[in-house]
């Protein structure tokens, strides 16, 4: 049996049609069923929905044999998971907010030591590493737009 871990969302939507291409198809709507597991048209195929940061876990443990996943979550995990190849799908980016009254620029110049709320901690971390800004990490899992506002970061 071949396992491929996705996750629900635009990976699941805009891997189908790849899927089907290479003639698996999901017999199930993921979107209307609380399965996890999910059937395909080929008995020794199927389709794990798991949350996208699980994707890389499962594939490296066992839990799949194949998985699709961003490479903000690839980055993330870190492992030294093999990359085949970029599907080209769910393109997504990173981006840095601060509250309007904060001279981000300034900051960074003066050498100040700056909090950052982020779900990417290790991406973050490279990031401004990169750019010789010295950041106090905050591991958020949602709702970033609240740190600032809040003083948290």
């Amino acid at each position: 049996m071949l396992t491929f871990a996705l996750s629900k969302g635009r990976i699941l939507d805009d891997t189908r049609p790849l899927l089907r291409a290479a003639g698996i198809d999901v017999t199930e709507e993921a979107e209307h069923s609380r399965k996890l597991i999910l059937a395909t048209e080929r008995a020794d195929v199927r389709v794990l929905l798991v949350r996208a940061s699980d994707v890389p876990t499962y594939v490296q443990h066992g839990g799949a044999h194949l998985g699709v996943a961003g490479l903000d979550v690839l980055l993330e995990h870190d492992d030294g998971l093999y990359r085949p190849l970029d599907l080209g799908i769910a393109r997504c980016r990173l981006s840095v907010a601060t509250r309007r009254d904060f001279d981000y620029a300034s900051a960074a110049r003066q050498g100040s030591r700056i909090r950052v709320a982020t779900k990417y901690t290790q991406t973050a971390r490279r990031h401004f590493a990169a750019k010789g800004v010295h950041v106090d990490l905050i591991k958020l899992y949602g709702s970033m737009e609240l740190a600032p506002l809040t003083g948290l970061a």
